[in-house]
């Protein structure tokens, strides 16, 4: 959502529109870039002999390097402007393509999907921001659902790309990072065109310290919005952990579409529940969409003990509206009253605590996996999830003044 204070008008002449829509286009791919590998996790395994806890591992490696982005250079594009920041963040993101274009052991991966993190860190805070300073200003739940939905659409959208050029096209190892490639140096021309926000300032060099900033306006509804960015975001990263081998190993379905169909089950409807999410309150998008991601946790937990594709899909959709509608909620509540100085620092905050919710639950269960069958571990995720929905029925507010629906019903 955007401030209701005026955002400083650098670079007159160059149309906003233009630039909005280079920006969200520039947010979704470098996440779709991301989920590029994911279609060939079962090539990797038969054919390079990859294992589960090493596909764990390297989504460990992409969230701990998100985080860092976050966290030491989530605050850079306040001084160097949002553009020059956003167009590093997408070269990074290049890179790790090409990088990944000699997979055939462990360690390309590793390092191809770090880099990978590490551009969608800085896109979050870098991007994220300049969508925020120059979204149009209706419909007011465009700004939230883009933030908070867009990662997972371009997600949804990367892997089912991959999954046909996979599918159908010669040579897929290359072609498909030679593609996302040379999309993501395409949106990085496309910014050089939009405005600048920021005007250059003196302290980058300082916000390269770690620091939490988040704006007084928004410290009271960070703890429940912190425990759904954690529970959606956990599922997320146990589809991109998990989904390919439950797939394969318990869903009978070996086609690299079929794998990115299930990772895109629960990604693709996220910006649906982004859309619902702006006919409610931030309080109820959040219980309404917590209930769904719960209600799918123990969908997906049965689908994968049963071995039923078809119910496992359905059940990812419904989390994914869910968690489309509660992560907006949330990001709606958080953004009401920050100030355009303060949007970068706060959604640093935010997506760092997000990917920590993917990194440290695919972790642990990527420890587990050598242990508890997919199925088990799926139920842990259920169990995080109905935890959450629980806290959110009872703990979640509205924003009292600055939410545009504050004379409505609290809660």
């Amino acid at each position: 959502m955007t401030s209701s204070h005026p955002i400083p008008e650098h670079g007159v002449g160059r149309p906003k529109g233009r630039g909005f829509v280079a920006a969200t286009l520039s947010f979704a791919c470098v996440f779709g870039a991301g989920s590029a590998a994911m279609p060939l996790y079962d090539t990797y395994r038969s054919a390079d002999g990859l294992t589960n806890d090493q596909f764990s591992l390297v989504s460990v490696a992409y969230f701990v390097c998100a985080v860092f982005a976050l966290l030491v250079l989530g605050r850079l594009s306040n001084h160097h402007g949002r553009r020059p920041v956003s167009i590093a963040a997408l070269l990074i993101g290049a890179a790790g393509c090409l990088t990944l274009l000699s997979v055939h052991s462990f360690l390309p991966l590793l390092v191809g999907r770090a880099l990978q993190g590490l551009a969608a860190g800085l896109a979050s805070s870098a991007i994220g921001a300049y969508i925020v300073d120059i979204a149009p200003r209706r419909p007011r739940w465009l700004v939230a659902a883009i933030t908070s939905a867009g990662a997972a659409v371009g997600l949804a959208v990367g892997v089912f790309f991959s999954g046909i050029l996979v599918e159908l096209a010669p040579t897929p190892r290359e072609l498909t990072f030679f593609v996302f490639a040379g999309v993501l140096l395409g949106c990085a021309i496309a910014l050089t065109k939009g405005p600048e926000t920021v005007p250059r300032t003196a302290g980058a060099w300082a916000s390269l310290v770690p620091r939490l900033a988040v704006p007084a306006a928004s410290r009271r509804y960070l703890p429940l919005a912190s425990g759904i960015f954690v529970a959606t975001w956990a599922i997320g990263g146990y589809f991109t952990s998990f989904g390919p081998s439950i797939a394969a190993e318990n869903l009978g379905a070996h086609s690299p579409l079929a794998a990115a169909a299930v990772f895109a089950s629960y990604m693709a409807p996220s910006f649906f529940g982004g859309f619902i999410s702006g006919r409610l309150t931030p309080a109820a998008a959040q219980r309404v969409g917590m209930t769904l991601v719960a209600l799918s946790g123990i969908g997906l937990t049965y689908a994968s003990s049963a071995g039923t594709l078809g119910l496992y899909i359905g059940a990812g959709v419904i989390g994914g509206i869910g968690m489309g509608a509660a992560t907006s909620g949330s990001m709606n509540a958080l953004l009401a009253g920050a100030l355009p100085k303060d949007r970068a620092g706060l959604l640093a905050v935010i997506f760092a605590i997000s990917y920590t919710g993917s990194a440290v639950p695919s972790l642990i269960a990527g420890q587990a996996s050598r242990v508890l069958n997919l199925p088990a571990i799926t139920a842990g995720y259920a169990v995080l999830a109905i935890l959450v929905w629980l806290t959110t029925i009872v703990a979640a507010r509205n924003p009292s003044s600055t939410y545009p629906h504050a004379g409505q019903k609290r809660g």
